[in-house]
């Protein structure tokens, strides 16, 4: 299903963005990168919007953008309630990298990080895509799982007492895909990314709250009773 989407003279309302750009290899900021800012909700082809450099932070200065009305955001609607930009970093000695899908959403400061690679002969440029938010893109219904399931008992099923692990094991594709990667993501990030994929930042602070604190109970309950 293609739903509509607001093209950017058509968008009434206003968010903050900003690029902080770091070095994948040391962690440590990027001076002096040359950072392009273009829509994405446009045609191919669209005119850049700014173009910025990075402060000895690694940051860019705060940029205000347009963005679909705030009313989108707080009901189901058949209207992206956010709007795409386009980043392109350039920095001597690194890969450029290129963010595609970057979300703003009306009044909010939207912080897009960005990672360059060490600049290498074997290595062609960076292109990310960010998905759409689950709660507008069309994405295939999750497997139906039973909602009481039969736990074998090898271990302690209640803990006595809450224990966070360090990282979470995400499979990259379907649980019978025995081929597809394992990769090891730090706790906190994976709650992070799973939240900000599934809340719109626009929401009251108390239903984002109980959104995360769902996805911290959930997740917990899965990894010591399945993972």
């Amino acid at each position: 299903m293609i739903y509509p989407i607001l093209r950017s003279q058509d968008l009434p309302d206003t968010g903050t963005f900003q690029v902080n750009v770091v070095s994948d290899a040391t962690g440590l900021p990027i001076s002096g990168a040359q950072v392009e800012i273009q829509s994405a909700q446009d045609m191919e082809g669209a005119p850049v919007m700014e173009s910025l450099s990075t402060d000895t932070s690694g940051q860019t200065e705060e940029l205000s953008l347009p963005a679909p009305p705030l009313e989108l955001s707080m009901a189901p609607s058949e209207i992206q309630p956010y709007s795409e930009y386009s980043v392109v970093v350039r920095a001597e000695g690194y890969q450029t990298l290129t963010i595609v899908g970057a979300e703003v959403f009306s009044g909010q400061f939207s912080l897009q990080s960005a990672a360059l690679h060490p600049l290498s002969e074997a290595e062609a440029d960076n292109l990310v895509t960010v998905p759409p938010n689950t709660l507008f893109g069309d994405f295939p219904p999750k497997i139906a799982e039973d909602e009481i399931k039969t736990v074998a008992e090898t271990g302690e099923i209640v803990l006595s007492r809450v224990v966070v692990p360090e990282t979470i094991v995400v499979h990259d594709g379907a649980p019978t895909n025995n081929s597809a990667a394992n990769y090891f993501v730090p706790y906190k990030d994976y709650i992070k990314n799973v939240a900000s994929s599934e809340i719109y930042s626009t929401w009251p602070k108390a239903t984002i709250t109980a959104n995360v604190l769902a996805i911290l109970s959930f997740t917990l309950n899965r990894v010591y009773t399945e993972w």
